[in-house]
């Protein structure tokens, strides 16, 4: 009898100990916070926004992609995917530039993987206007055509935009995700992992598609 009640007690404590009956569970102040105070759509296209935050060279966005690829094979149809690039430090401003040049030129989809695979997998250091311009010429644009957008109105207005996106969301870290501008999704949070951060994803916008 003795041995049998030993054997039963780690599951005993497993079953019962504190919070252990939440395991799964999307908590605020663990999964997720709110965004204080909540922010306005970005495009105001009638859909839940799902906007990640990112810089290309933090090596856990790099591998967050891989996770993120996955869920917009499965997006709902309810819901508008944004991305926007972070900086919280000087240095960063100019992969903000860059991924405002590609997305101006229509080489969004032909850069954005490449350059993070550069840095991270490659270790090359695309951290100045003319390595960036040849890493470009690589996929296609001219060098004309990079000058001509790299420092434009445009692509300064957007960096400047970008920049208050994350004041405004709070954000303190890469990635991040901010679902509707109401939640904030900090990826280390409660040790979730990257598949906790798509579950907390997916069970806020089932929040706000049922609001």
């Amino acid at each position: 009898m003795k041995s049998v009640l030993a054997s039963l007690i780690p599951f005993l404590f497993f079953a019962f100990a504190p919070g252990s009956h939440a395991a799964g569970e999307v908590t605020e102040g663990v999964n997720y916070q709110l965004v204080q105070p909540a922010q306005p759509p970005i495009k105001n296209s009638g859909k839940i926004e799902v906007v990640e935050m990112f810089w290309y060279g933090c090596p856990h966005c790099h591998r967050f992609q891989t996770h993120l690829d996955r869920w917009l094979k499965t997006q709902p149809d309810n819901v508008e995917f944004i991305r926007i690039p972070v900086i919280l430090r000087e240095n960063w401003a100019i992969h903000a530039r860059a991924f405002f040049t590609a997305q101006a030129l229509g080489k969004l989809e032909e850069i954005h993987k490449p350059l993070f695979n550069a840095i991270h997998n490659e270790k090359r250091r695309l951290n100045t206007e003319k390595s960036l311009m040849e890493f470009f010429a690589e996929h296609g644009v001219s060098n004309d055509d990079f000058r001509s957008v790299f420092k434009s109105f445009s692509v300064n207005s957007k960096v400047r935009r970008a920049d208050k996106f994350a004041n405004k969301y709070g954000i303190q870290g890469t990635p991040t995700v901010v679902v509707n501008g109401k939640y904030r999704i900090d990826t280390g949070m409660g040790k979730q992992g990257f598949p906790g951060v798509i579950k907390t994803i997916n069970h806020l916008i089932s929040i706000e598609g049922n609001s």
